[in-house]
């Protein structure tokens, strides 16, 4: 079992019957609170090895500035789209006097949580992430809110938490790029997702599936697929040829999926885009790599990490409240290359 949050004033609060501010007052020694409630409370403080985040609460209140860190944890750091997110909250971090650390979640629930308690541990003043593929528990994220470690998701939210966020129009994005493929004469367009528990997922499923029945061809299940990765696209594409009715398109969630969905349709013996056309969702630096060149959706990954570095930065030092909600969404704009008629 992954380990738990620290505990915060709330947690003390709520077990000593008192208010926050109480709390905090007597944590902070203070005569205002009667000498057994200060010990009550500092005592439990102890016990549970209760460790304030000093950091994020000096940063709101204080012309003195200490050193100003913002924990980011990306899924994956080889992936181009997280690599450019993460170029674009250094640059905004860094034009506003603050550093960043970096963990990396490698797309799993535990070491998520345990990036989110070591974060919280060296007081960083607020942190910035995308779940993983893996998380379908919340209660870390929503133990660093109620500590008042402001918390930003971009790219894979969390609905289950409020909290700030910025997102790319996936839904737009999916139905422009099906719609640009039905344009030019498709009809059997194949779409590999990511996991549907991922907002991204359930988004571009949805404008991918409107899109259909928008230009009056029917959604049909056997031609969607969980995959994102290129191996496995690989070796589904294949799979799809074997019956009677070929696919003549494919979107896929990203373009490293795109490009094994190339390689095995040329593999097969197939033209690109005469036989089959093929769109994927990210423009990295793959998409101009492979030949034909990639038909994708851009994603402007340098602008979500500005933006959510902008939100960030807004609620350390108040100009965003903590407790206000602020939502972001980045447009994507379909690239037009080889790979579509």
């Amino acid at each position: 079992m992954p380990e738990k949050m620290p505990l915060t004033m709330k947690d003390i609060a709520a077990e000593m019957g008192v208010s926050v501010a109480t709390v905090s007052r007597a944590l902070k020694d203070s005569p205002r609170i009667s000498q057994s409630q200060r010990q009550k409370i500092q005592q439990y403080a102890r016990e549970h090895n209760f460790t304030p985040n000093i950091l994020a609460e000096s940063l709101r209140h204080s012309r003195v500035q200490p050193i100003k860190v913002i924990g980011v944890i990306l899924p994956e750091l080889v992936h181009y789209y997280f690599a450019s997110v993460l170029k674009g909250i250094e640059e905004e971090a860094e034009a506003h006097g603050y550093r960043i650390m970096v963990g990396q979640s490698g797309e799993s629930y535990d070491r998520e949580v345990r990036l989110c308690q070591s974060f919280y541990e060296n007081k960083v003043c607020g942190i910035i992430v995308s779940q993983a593929k893996d998380t379908h528990r919340y209660e870390h994220f929503q133990r660093l809110i109620e500590a008042g470690v402001p918390l930003v998701f971009y790219d894979r939210i969390c609905t289950g938490v409020n909290a700030s966020r910025v997102v790319v129009d996936d839904y737009m994005g999916a139905y422009n790029a099906v719609t640009h493929l039905i344009n030019t004469g498709c009809r059997r367009i194949v779409y590999f997702s990511t996991q549907m528990n991922l907002e991204i997922g359930k988004n571009r499923f949805n404008g991918y599936k409107d899109a259909l029945l928008k230009h009056g061809l029917p959604f049909v299940p056997e031609l969607t697929r969980v995959c994102d990765n290129r191996h496995d696209a690989a070796m589904i594409t294949q799979e799809l040829f074997d019956g009677d009715a070929y696919p003549d398109a494919f979107f896929a969630v990203n373009d490293d999926t795109a490009t094994g969905i190339l390689y095995a349709v040329k593999h097969m013996g197939l033209r690109v885009p005469e036989d089959v056309s093929i769109c994927g969702f990210t423009n990295d630096d793959r998409a101009t790599a492979c030949d034909p060149m990639l038909t994708t959706v851009e994603q402007r990954g340098v602008q979500v990490g500005e933006e959510a570095a902008d939100i960030l930065i807004g609620h350390v030092e108040g100009t965003i409240p903590l407790d206000h909600v602020e939502k972001r969404v980045v447009r994507t704009r379909l690239i037009l290359r080889g790979s579509t008629r």
